[in-house]
C-alpha cells in the first residue's frame, strides 16, 4: 500500500513510518521543512513538500495514494477554536479525493475526549464539554467518510505515548519536579492516565490501515489507567526528590499553566479491549513506569 501520511516526522510520527515501511508499505509524508523532508528520507520515505494548511498539497498527497493517516495537529493553543478548524478542514480535504474508493483514511485524536471518572469504551460518546472537547470535531468529519465509500477510522492515542525521546506530558512534568523541587500530584493522586508505547502505537495505525473496518473507533491504549500518584512518586524516587500532594487550588500556579494543571488532575481510564478483539492488537513494550525507571525520562539533560 502507498501511504500518505501527515505528521510522520514529529514524535511519534517516525516510529509509525518506520513501521509501515517494515511491513512492505511505501510512505510519502508531508514536510514542511527542510528538516522534515530530511527526517522523512531518512526514514525511507519519500517527502511531500506542503503544510496542513496548503490544502492543494493535502489533496494531491491523498489522490496519489491508497490510503492516508493524518497524525499532524497544530496550530495556536490560545485559540482552540481555530486549531479546531484547521483539523477538521485538513481532514475533509484529505478524505474527499478517497470518496468511494474503499481507501482506508485514519485520524489521531486522544482519550481524553471521553468521559473523566470511570473507563470509557471505544463504543462511549465522547463528552462534548469535556478537557479535549476541541478534537470531537476531527472525529466527526473523519467518521462522516464512512458512509461515503471511505473505509475511515479514529484512533485515539493515550495521554502519553511514552519511549525514548518524548517531548511530551511526562517530561514536562519531570521539567517541573527539577524546577520546583517536589514531584507532585493533585489531591490523592488517584486520578488514572491511560499510557501506551510509542512502537506500540505504531503497530496499531499499521493495523488500522490495513484492516480496521469503516467507522472503526479505537484505543491506542496499552494501560488503562496509570495512577498519577505512582507516577509522581517514581519521578521523585528518580531525582531524589520528595513526592508531595497538591490542593486542587494550588495546582494551577504550580504546573506550566492553569490547563496543564487540569491535564494532570483528570482522571481518564479508558479500556482498549474492544481494538484488540477487532484488529488482534497486542502490546507488549515496557510500561510507564517501566520507561521511567529504565528509560531516558530521568537521565535526559534538565530542559
Amino acid at each position: 500500500m502507498h501511504v500518505f501520511v501527515t505528521g510522520g516526522s514529529g514524535q511519534t510520527g517516525p516510529a509509525v513510518v518506520a513501521e509501515l515501511i517494515a511491513a512492505g508499505h511505501t510512505v510519502t509524508g508531508l514536510a514542511r521543512s527542510d528538516a522534515a523532508a530530511a527526517r522523512l528520507a531518512a526514514l525511507g520515505a519519500t517527502p511531500h513538500r506542503g503544510s496542513l494548511d496548503d490544502l492543494d498539497s493535502l489533496r494531491s498527497g491523498a489522490e496519489a495514494a491508497d490510503g492516508v493517516l493524518h497524525m499532524a495537529y497544530g496550530g495556536d493553543f490560545s485559540d482552540l477554536d481555530d486549531m479546531m478548524r484547521r483539523d477538521r478542514t485538513a481532514i475533509r480535504t484529505l478524505g474527499q479525493p478517497l470518496e468511494q474508493s474503499g481507501k482506508p483514511l485514519v485520524i489521531t485524536s486522544g482519550t481524553l475526549v471521553m468521559p473523566a471518572g470511570r473507563v470509557s469504551t471505544e463504543k462511549d460518546e465522547p463528552d462534548t464539554a469535556g478537557i479535549a472537547a476541541f478534537r470531537i470535531a476531527g472525529e466527526r468529519a473523519c467518521l462522516d467518510f464512512a458512509t461515503k465509500g471511505v473505509r475511515a477510522s479514529v484512533i485515539r492515542l493515550a495521554p502519553t505515548v511514552h519511549g525514548p525521546q518524548d517531548h511530551g506530558f511526562i517530561p514536562m512534568l519531570i521539567a517541573t519536579a527539577r524546577k520546583t523541587g517536589v514531584s507532585a500530584y493533585v489531591g490523592d493522586g488517584g486520578n488514572r492516565w491511560p499510557a501506551v508505547h510509542r512502537l506500540d502505537a505504531a503497530t496499531l495505525f499499521r493495523l488500522a490501515l490495513e484492516k480496521a473496518p469503516a467507522g472503526s473507533v479505537l484505543h491506542a491504549v496499552a494501560e488503562s489507567g496509570v495512577t498519577m500518584k505512582s507516577i509522581a512518586e517514581t519521578i521523585a524516587e528518580g531525582l531524589g526528590l520528595p513526592a508531595v500532594s497538591l490542593p486542587p487550588d494550588e495546582a494551577a500556579g504550580h504546573y506550566v499553566s492553569p490547563f496543564m494543571a487540569k491535564v494532570y488532575g483528570f482522571d481518564a481510564p479508558v479500556t482498549s479491549a474492544g481494538t484488540r478483539q477487532l484488529l488482534g492488537w497486542s502490546p507488549t513494550r515496557a510500561t510507564l513506569l517501566e520507561d521511567l525507571e529504565h528509560g531516558d525520562y530521568l537521565t535526559a539533560p534538565a530542559s
